[in-house]
C-alpha cells in the first residue's frame, strides 16, 4: 500500500505550489515509509509515498512512460499485471520495472479510459500527461483502497489517499466514488464499474455450486499472495478470515509470481488475533493456526492502552462511526505488532458477511429479494465502513491490508448466486446448526474439510465483540466520563448537523471535529452510526430495530449467542 497526493490544473504559483505538495504528503508517509518522490511541472505536481511490497528495488514512483511522457502515481496492487502484460499490449513498451503498477501507464495509452475494466486489483490512481495537461483518476470496484478529492479557493485541484493531506488547504473536498474514473478531457465522473447483480430490480437466480464458489475464492486468495517481502494472515477466530488463512497455507510453499514453479521466498508464514485476556476469539483463533500450521501470535492489549489510542485512532482511520472505531481500535494497535517483525501485508476476511448475509438481523430478512437487495446496498457502503477501517488502521503502520472477498471475479460470481440458498433457516431444535442453514452456510459448507468444525459451524462475533466483550462496555464507561448529561441534553446545538445520539458517538464526534475543523469533512461520514439494525431494510423486518443505538452484534437480542 502506497500513499499519493497530486495537485492538478495548477492555477498558482508551481514552486510555492511544489513546496506545499512536499509539505502535506508527509501527512501520509505512514502508507508508503519506504521511499518518497515527487514530479512536477508547470500544471501538476505529483507525489507519491511508497511500501515497497511488489519489485522492492525498482518499483519507486512517480512512474514515467518514455514514449508519452506520462506519469503515473498509484496506491494499490495490480494482481493481474501478468496476464496483462502478456495478452493486453499490442505495441512494444519500454518497461523500466517489473511493479505491477507500470503496466497502467501503457493499458491506458492503448485502451484509453476503458481500460480500468481490465483490471484485477486495488487501486486508486493518477496519471498526467505533461503534454496538454490533461489528467485521470480512477479508483477500484468497491472502493477498497481510499481516494479523495478537493479544490483550494484558487481552484487547484488536490488528490490524496487520505483526507488528512486536504482538510486544511481545501475549502471543499469529498470521496472519490468507488468504481468511478475521472478523465478531464471529458470533465465528468464515469461509473465503470456496474455489475448486473447490483441491476435495480434485478434478482440472481444462479445455482449454489459449492465446488465453483471454492474455487473462485480458491483463485481470488492465491492471486492475492503476490507479494515480494514477508507477510501474514489476520484469524480472528471466525469463519472468513479462517478459510482465507487456511487457502493461504495451502498455496504459502510456492511462489504464486512464478506460477508455482519456485519455492516462496518466505516460507514460514505468520498469523495474527488480538483481544483482551480471555477474549471469546482468541481460542477459535489458535484452533485454526494449529490446524494450518501457521506460526500464529496472540497480540493481547489493555482497556486502558485501547482507550488511550481511540484520538490516534481517529485521526487515522478519518470517521466518528461507532462501530468502525470500535474494531478499528484493536486493528490498529495490532497493526503495530505486525509491523515490528518486519511483515508488510496480510490477508483478512472483510467482506464475507455482506456478500452471503453474514450480520445476524439478516435472520429477519423476510424473501430473498429484500435479502439480495440489501446485500447490495451494503456492499455499496463497504468503502464508507470495513474497507476504510482495515486499510486506514493497517496504513496507519505501514502495512497493506488484502481482501480477497472482495475480488472482483469472487464476487461475480457468489453474487449471482441465488439469494434463497443464503437465506438463514433455524436447525430442528436441539440439532447442530450445520443442519438447518445459519448465517453464511453456502461458504461453510464449501470449504467443509478446510477450517475445524468448531470454527466453521460457529456464529459470527463481530469483530469489536470478539475482541473482548468487555471492550465495548469499557468504551460507554469511558464515554460515560467524558460526556455529561448536559453536554448530551444540548447536543444538538453543538452538533446540529449528524447530532451523535449517545454518549460514545459525541466523543467520538468531538475527537473528530478537533482534528478536522474543516465542515466538509463532517460530510465524509455516513449519517448515523453504522447499526445493523437501524437500517432501512431492517427496520421494515422488524420495527423494533428502529429505536436501538447499539450497533453490537450482542444487541440482535434472540439472534446472538454468547460466545463460550
Amino acid at each position: 500500500m502506497c500513499g499519493i497526493f497530486t495537485i492538478l490544473d495548477l492555477k498558482g504559483d508551481p514552486i510555492e505550489l511544489r513546496k506545499l505538495a512536499v509539505s502535506q504528503v508527509k501527512r501520509i508517509r505512514h502508507r508508503g515509509p519506504d521511499w518518497s518522490g515527487v514530479w512536477s511541472d508547470d500544471r501538476a505536481i505529483i507525489c507519491h509515498e511508497r511500501l515497497a511490497i511488489v519489485d522492492v528495488t525498482h518499483g519507486a514512483q512517480p512512474l514515467v512512460d518514455a514514449g508519452t511522457g506520462r506519469v503515473l502515481a498509484v496506491n494499490g496492487e495490480i494482481y493481474n499485471h501478468k496476464e496483462l502484460r502478456a495478452a493486453k499490449l499490442a505495441r512494444p513498451h519500454a518497461f523500466k520495472t517489473e511493479s505491477d503498477c507500470e503496466p497502467l501507464l501503457y493499458l491506458y495509452d492503448e485502451h484509453g479510459p476503458g481500460f480500468v475494466k481490465l483490471l484485477n486489483g486495488i487501486f486508486a490512481f493518477v496519471i498526467y500527461d505533461p503534454r496538454d495537461g490533461s489528467f485521470f483518476i480512477a479508483r477500484d470496484h468497491i472502493g477498497i483502497n481510499p481516494l479523495y478529492w478537493g479544490r483550494d479557493g484558487s481552484g487547484n485541484l488536490f488528490v490524496a489517499s487520505e483526507m488528512k493531506a486536504l482538510h486544511d488547504v481545501c475549502t471543499s473536498f469529498e470521496v472519490f466514488p468507488p468504481g468511478h474514473y475521472y478523465d478531464s478531457k471529458e470533465g465528468r465522473l464515469v461509473r465503470w464499474y456496474e455489475p448486473g447483480w447490483a441491476a435495480p430490480g434485478f434478482v440472481p437466480k444462479g445455482e449454489e455450486d459449492l465446488g465453483a464458489l471454492r474455487d473462485a475464492l480458491e483463485a481470488a486468495v492465491t492471486r492475492q499472495l503476490m507479494c515480494d517481502v514477508p507477510y501474514g494472515l489476520l484469524i480472528s477466530g471466525g469463519v472468513d478470515s479462517s478459510i482465507v488463512a487456511a487457502i493461504a497455507a495451502r498455496h504459502a510453499e510456492r511462489r504464486v509470481e512464478s506460477g508455482g514453479a519456485d519455492k516462496a521466498w518466505w516460507p514460514r508464514i505468520h498469523s495474527f488475533s488480538v483481544g483482551l485476556p480471555g477474549a471469546p476469539d482468541t481460542k477459535y483463533a489458535r484452533t485454526v493456526a494449529k490446524a494450518i500450521g501457521s506460526q500464529h501470535h496472540e497480540i493481547e492489549f489493555t482497556v486502558q492502552e485501547a482507550l488511550d489510542a481511540i484520538p490516534d485512532v481517529v485521526w487515522h482511520l478519518e470517521t466518528f462511526d461507532v462501530t468502525t472505531i470500535r474494531a478499528g481500535t484493536p486493528m490498529y494497535l495490532m497493526s503495530r505488532f505486525i509491523r515490528s517483525m518486519g511483515i508488510k501485508m496480510i490477508l483478512s476476511g472483510e467482506g464475507s458477511d455482506e456478500i452471503f448475509g453474514g450480520y445476524l438481523y439478516f435472520h429477519k430478512a423476510p424473501n430473498a429479494t429484500e435479502f439480495h437487495e440489501e446485500l447490495v446496498r451494503k456492499l455499496s457502503l463497504l468503502h464508507l465502513y470495513d474497507c476504510q477501517r482495515a486499510n486506514k488502521a493497517m496504513c496507519a503502520w505501514g502495512v497493506e491490508a488484502r481482501v480477497p472477498f472482495l475480488d472482483p471475479e469472487f464476487l461475480e460470481l457468489a453474487m449471482n448466486v441465488d439469494p434463497e440458498r443464503k437465506m438463514i433457516r433455524k436447525a430442528p431444535a436441539g440439532r447442530p446448526a450445520r443442519e438447518g442453514r445459519m448465517e453464511k452456510h453456502i461458504l461453510r459448507a464449501a470449504f467443509d474439510g478446510w477450517v475445524p468444525e468448531e470454527v466453521l459451524w460457529r456464529q459470527k462475533e463481530q469483530f469489536s465483540d470478539g475482541v473482548g466483550y468487555s471492550w465495548i462496555d469499557s468504551i460507554k464507561a469511558a464515554a460515560e466520563r467524558e460526556v455529561s448529561d448536559s453536554d448530551m441534553a444540548n447536543a444538538r446545538y453543538r452538533f446540529p448537523r449528524k447530532t451523535p445520539p449517545t454518549k460514545e458517538a459525541y466523543w467520538f464526534r468531538s475527537i473528530y471535529e478537533k482534528h478536522f475543523p474543516n465542515p466538509c469533512a463532517v460530510d465524509l461520514v455516513p449519517d448515523g452510526p453504522s447499526i445493523a439494525c437501524s437500517t432501512p431494510a431492517a427496520i421494515r423486518w422488524d420495527a423494533a430495530w428502529a429505536s436501538m443505538a447499539d450497533p453490537s452484534g450482542r444487541a440482535v437480542a434472540g439472534v446472538h449467542q454468547e460466545a463460550k
